[in-house]
């Protein structure tokens, strides 16, 4: 396998890995599965692995997670938590859209989207599920990152450059500031630490937008 394909595979594993996470309640979502082997995780096996972040940093974010497993996913405090941070009601202490955070506006559905929008459609790539949430939700982006990867890895830089790492690093930067939580704490971290590491591994110059929240 080359480098490119090796490099491609990571970037899957770690798209797939984390978009779960950002995408589903704890008690109520579809990633039982996930929430269970994260409870389960060889925290060092597994930090030894994880691309793209040094084995510390990983380490650190996924006891941090597997701490907040400790209860069990159907545990009230963890629950509660994935709904202050993703779903409300109330305001959103880190809105987990990327238009909330390079819109003039900061509103939902907001430039960012219709840009992401626009190149989807633009180079053929179709929604598959959950029509009702903007395109530019980071679980909808890792998950579409993860996809990439995978079949149409020539898309996967631009991707990258000009969608998701122009806002990902500043928002989980914002969600791991606002978490009271250790799970969601360590997955902030895990997942901008790896994107991080993903553009350093790619070379990637990305432009970052002016930040109006």
């Amino acid at each position: 396998m080359s480098e490119q394909a090796d490099q491609m595979a990571a970037v899957a594993f770690a798209g797939a890995s984390l978009a779960p996470f950002f995408l589903n309640d704890p008690r109520t979502g579809d990633a039982a599965d996930a929430f269970a082997a994260m409870a389960e995780l060889d925290v060092a096996a597994a930090a030894a692995e994880w691309p793209f972040v040094d084995e510390a940093t990983a380490a650190d974010a996924l006891a941090l997670m597997r701490e907040g497993l400790a209860a069990g996913a159907d545990n009230e405090n963890l629950v509660w938590e994935y709904r202050r941070l993703f779903v409300g009601p109330g305001h959103l202490p880190a809105p987990p859209w990327g238009s909330v955070y390079t819109d003039r506006e900061c509103v939902v559905f907001g430039e960012a989207t219709l840009a992401l929008r626009a190149w989807m459609r633009r180079v053929g790539v179709a929604r598959t599920a959950d029509e009702r949430t903007p395109e530019d939700h980071i679980g909808l982006m890792l998950a579409l990152l993860a996809y990439l990867a995978e079949e149409r890895p020539e898309l996967a830089d631009e991707y990258l450059c000009d969608h998701l790492l122009t806002w990902a690093p500043h928002y989980l930067e914002a969600l791991e500031a606002a978490a009271d939580h250790p799970f969601y704490q360590g997955l902030a971290a895990l997942t901008r630490a790896t994107l991080l590491g993903l553009q350093e591994a790619r070379g990637l110059e990305v432009a970052p937008p002016r930040f109006y929240c």
